[in-house]
């Protein structure tokens, strides 16, 4: 679709989306409604043959039938065990993607900053280019002048005997801003984290190495600090994650978030933010003489209090809490969403098996998303 502008010598068309195969379409929407149907693959796939049918996704060359199969192929679905009965369900390697997916709205509503890689909803004078144009605005960069575009301009505006460029004829290439993010990952290590009969230390551990994985992969300009906490807290090196245990601690959440907070203030990217891997019950806090004031018996208000004040100065220094919950306590889920709230965060709250159960709730939007495996 083109029109012309006539006197303003612009001509705007619709942004083309760069070409994906067809299974990279499908897959993309099927991402989303597995997500919405709580990984039920028949459920997503009779709706994707319901909108097959209204906006005609696949041809005689690529069917339904072609992508299915293309998805058992590439390791996203699988036959069901003898014991299951059924059709396909989702693999390991599609839980993983459905989580990459979820991670990846934690980097939303960014503010602008330098030159990184996660994509804001700002237009301006930024580093990769929207497809459309706009005028020249005083301190914009000389290489996103669109010359043809401006030229076609002074034509239009002066006329071809007398052609004089001025600045009222420029354009220029609009551009998305990326924005750096400096993250601190926090993982609780105190001993509650394998009791109760529950293994909590080896899926924060997985959770956190994929976290890991994903900033250095996938933004590279980030800088990513992680942070371990049981009675004191202490940074560890990436490498070091997979050896990590639980000691004969208490959970100093205070402590934790105070040096992920000390860590942020020495970073100079705009954009900051902690990840906090816990089983949500803080039970210990180190005084001003050295003393450890302590309590293992529910939540003491002494302790929470101390939290509370924590997630609200992050708040005022512009640093959002994400916290991931491992634990399924209902008291320890009410602390961690009055934490979330007083910080204006994010909480994820994740069984231990396979997906479980992931509650995204993002107090910024009121949007919540139900993931049940």
């Amino acid at each position: 679709m083109k029109r012309d502008l006539g006197k303003t010598g612009i001509i705007i068309k619709q942004h083309e989306e760069e070409s994906k195969t067809p299974f990279e379409r499908l897959f993309d929407i099927f991402m989303e409604l597995i997500t919405y149907t709580s990984g039920d693959v028949e459920e997503t796939i009779d709706w994707m043959r319901h909108l097959d049918k209204e906006y005609n996704l696949t041809s005689p060359e690529y069917t339904m039938e072609d992508f299915i199969e293309d998805l058992k192929k590439k390791g996203f679905l699988r036959d069901p065990d003898d014991q299951q009965g059924g059709g396909p369900v989702i693999t390991a390697k599609t839980e993983r993607a459905i989580r990459q997916n979820a991670l990846n709205q934690i980097f939303g509503n960014l503010r602008k900053s330098g030159s990184g890689n996660h994509k804001t909803k700002h237009l301006g004078k930024g580093d990769e280019h929207t497809g459309e144009l706009r005028d020249y605005q005083f301190g914009d960069s000389l290489e996103n002048i669109s010359m043809t575009e401006s030229i076609k301009n002074a034509q239009v505006n002066n006329g071809m005997m007398d052609f004089t460029l001025n600045e009222r004829d420029l354009v220029v290439n609009d551009t998305h801003h990326k924005a750096q993010m400096s993250t601190v990952l926090m993982i609780d290590i105190s001993h509650s984290m394998i009791l109760y009969g529950e293994d909590r230390i080896t899926p924060a551990k997985k959770v956190a190495m994929a976290l890991a994985e994903l900033i250095q992969t996938r933004y590279p300009k980030d800088s990513l600090d992680i942070i371990v906490f049981g009675n004191d807290a202490w940074p560890v090196k990436l490498k070091d994650l997979p050896y990590l245990q639980v000691g004969p601690y208490h959970t100093n959440t205070v402590a934790g978030i105070q040096l992920a907070m000390d860590i942020l203030r020495r970073k100079r990217h705009t954009n900051k933010q902690i990840f906090m891997i816990t089983d949500g019950k803080p039970s210990c806090l180190r005084m001003s003489d050295g003393d450890y004031y302590k309590n293992s018996f529910g939540l003491d208000d002494f302790i929470v209090d101390k939290c509370y004040n924590m997630a609200r100065q992050a708040r005022k220094l512009k640093i959002p809490i994400t916290t991931f919950m491992i634990a399924q306590d209902e008291y320890l889920m009410e602390f961690v969403s009055k934490f979330t709230e007083e910080n204006q965060g994010k909480a994820f709250y994740t069984g231990l098996k396979g997906l479980g159960e992931m509650i995204f709730e993002d107090y910024e939007t009121n949007r919540k998303k139900r993931i049940k495996g």
